[in-house]
């Protein structure tokens, strides 16, 4: 999910946490007002609730209850996703139109960006929720892809290509609990997370947003599910828990080179080209997992689309509007029982008018649209379809019952409103001791010649480049805003300059490497990427490229010839081309996007944890190698997917 670039329960008698009494007060009187004496809430002649109400009823009882109730305009309302931008202005917009969720894009936020100011604000989204006419709370849905990375202070962990590197499914469970507990906190209850796809081309822009290249090791790092939604399905009411979104289903990271047709990427939403055996061992794989074992409870399909190469005259079709893969694979095959959210407006990418691309796409299977602007078009559109038969009723009826299952089952119903008892645990000094942990098992030691690291606390050393003391390009993308930033103002955390600067008394740090080097030990050279997200960063979009930039060059030139003992680490969300640099270097580390624990890097730099990361993607030789993959005919990699070498005092 992106932001785009210009882009009913009764609330609880007793509150958890902080609750402003405002807030308080305009639901009470939002809901007083929606349920008289006679309200739709009481049966016709009775002064009972209806059963969808009655917390003692199973799900599925009070779904089919609560359905049975509705029209078909408030049954569209909840197929309904928009964001809270579009009625921050006029959130009576939320109960007009029956909205089922709102979302927050990226960089969409309260003022002031705090964990309260999250919790008052989407609180009030949810009284006017209940002030419809049954009374149906909001879903609301965020991208907390490395940590809850909208809200300022809290725990940003390494990007999922660090975490595949570290080859540990507990660690990454207790990320997403961490995750899970802080989003949650503040009144999200939906994550657009997991990223399930299988990266096998480097030159995506979302490459670090993938667990690695093969598919096994994608399914391992599936327990970030259960951080999310806990083992149990009465695990997910609890304020710990989030529903979890796996994405982007399937193929997204499997498209050919220089097939997309949005904008000037290069490779993101271009087109899978596979047959229909390939694409269920590499790409469908890991959403089996996540559907058969972790009971996942959404699923975001893609932008991309696929052709099969083992059907003649096949045609490339958009992810959104294929049935065999949203309706007769995932639903029917693997039996898939969640709902189906589409991404950002990404029906608009369809053929033909929007009535037909609404039409598609619900028949397809389809469950919930983000429409983040126009949803108004969209119920509209999609009641003059249902009325004129283009759209089935049971198709409808499907649809809702899916987003209603979720709601019955987040407890949303009993407590609509915040549940602030860990709000003050956001950021915490607990938390971010685990992201540092989670960076320390990240680093990847690929060179280590004259037994250069570890590193000693009584060496001088030498700290070179603007990726040593860049918290906003150790983050990367989806960090506060879309695409990232540079810069160390935008949310608190340690850089690596920090980290090592804690473990050794004499560091000199010269960003261009130009301040004297008379009397260093030990020379380092951070190099890497600068903030992006998605098709921005496909190599040759932008002048993105997998090759150094002259700078990094030109540091690693300088250093490593001034300083006996010379290591590099490079902070990027993908490998780099390093070929011709790498004799230059003793020592040579990918750190990945690691996140706001600089800490953690230098932990495994002076031995307090040893290197044990292990590649998750193989590193090429030149870009020209790409795609290149483990299992490949002619393998002739730098260092082979799975290489990483050990080091400890």
């Amino acid at each position: 999910m992106r932001l785009h670039p210009a882009r009913g329960a009764r609330p609880r008698a007793r509150t958890t946490g902080r609750r402003t009494a405002g807030v308080l007060l305009v639901a009470a009187a939002l809901v007083a007002t929606a349920m008289p004496a006679s309200s739709a809430l009481a049966d016709p002649g009775t002064a009972t609730a209806p059963a969808y109400l009655d917390p003692k009823l199973p799900v599925a009882r009070r779904v089919s209850d609560l359905l049975g109730r509705m029209t078909t305009a408030e049954k569209i309302g909840q197929m309904t996703q928009a964001e809270r931008g579009s009625v921050d202005a006029d959130p009576t917009q939320i109960t007009h139109l029956n909205l089922g969720s709102l979302l927050s894009g990226g960089g969409s936020t309260p003022t002031p960006n705090t964990p309260a100011a999250w919790a008052d604000m989407i609180d009030g989204y949810q009284t006017h929720a209940l002030a419809s006419r049954l009374h149906i709370p909001l879903l609301y849905g965020i991208d907390s892809v490395h940590g809850d990375g909208n809200l300022v202070g809290a725990t940003i962990f390494p990007h999922n290509i660090g975490m595949g590197a570290t080859r540990d499914p507990r660690l990454v469970a207790e990320e997403e609990h961490i995750t899970a507990t802080e989003t949650r906190a503040t009144g999200p209850q939906w994550v657009f997370a997991p990223c399930v796809c299988v990266a096998r081309d480097d030159r995506w822009g979302r490459t670090y947003e993938s667990f690695g290249e093969d598919p096994a090791l994608v399914q391992r790092m599936e327990s970030a599910i259960d951080g999310f939604q806990g083992t149990r399905t009465k695990d997910l009411a609890r304020p710990d828990r989030v529903l979890a979104t796996v994405k982007h289903y399937a193929g997204d990271g499997d498209t050919t080179y220089g097939t997309s047709t949005t904008g000037d990427y290069t490779i993101d939403r271009g087109i899978t080209r596979t047959s229909h055996q390939r694409f269920a061992a590499v790409d469908l794989a890991p959403y089996v997992t996540a559907v058969q074992v972790h009971g996942v409870g959404s699923v975001m399909p893609s932008y991309s689309s696929v052709q099969w190469t083992d059907v003649p005259g096949s045609q490339p079709v958009k992810m959104s509007a294929s049935k065999e893969l949203l309706t007769d694979v995932l639903k029917r095959k693997i039996g898939f029982d969640g709902f189906l959210i589409s991404d950002w407006d990404a029906i608009t990418q369809l053929p033909g008018d929007f009535a037909t691309q609404v039409r598609t796409s619900v028949n397809a299977g389809m469950d919930m649209f983000m429409q983040p602007y126009d949803a108004p078009q969209f119920e509209q559109t999609l009641a003059a379809e249902v009325q004129a038969g283009r759209v089935p009723m049971s198709r409808i009826d499907d649809a809702v019952s899916r987003v209603l299952r979720a709601k019955f089952q987040l407890g949303l119903f009993e407590h609509p409103f915040t549940d602030r008892a860990n709000i003050d645990t956001v950021g915490s000094p607990a938390h971010r001791a685990v992201a540092r942990r989670a960076v320390a098992e990240s680093q990847v030691l690929l060179k280590n010649d004259h037994h250069a690291l570890p590193l000693k606390p009584s060496q001088h050393i030498y700290v070179a480049g603007v990726n040593a003391n860049d918290l906003g390009n150790q983050a990367g993308g989806w960090t506060v805003t879309w695409q990232g930033q540079s810069g160390n103002t935008a949310f608190p955390g340690t850089t690596i300059l920090q980290g090592i600067q804690r473990d050794a008394k004499n560091v000199t740090y010269s960003a261009d490497a130009t301040a004297p080097m008379t009397g260093s030990d030990v020379g380092i050279v951070v190099i890497g990427e600068t903030p992006y997200a998605e098709g921005v960063g496909d190599v040759g979009t932008g002048g993105h490229t997998l090759n150094l930039s002259a700078t990094d060059r030109a540091n690693i030139d300088r250093v490593c010839s001034a300083i006996r003992t010379c290591l590099v680490l490079d902070v990027a969300g993908r490998p780099q081309i390093i070929t011709d640099q790498l004799p230059k270097a003793d020592a040579f580390a990918m750190s990945w996007l690691p996140g706001s624990e600089g800490d953690g890097v230098a932990d495994v730099l002076f031995g307090k944890r040893p290197f044990t990361g292990k590649l998750p993607v193989t590193w090429p030789r030149s870009e020209a190698q790409e795609p290149i993959n483990v299992g490949d005919a002619h393998y002739d990699p730098l260092f082979p997917y799975g290489y990483g070498l050990t080091a400890q005092r």
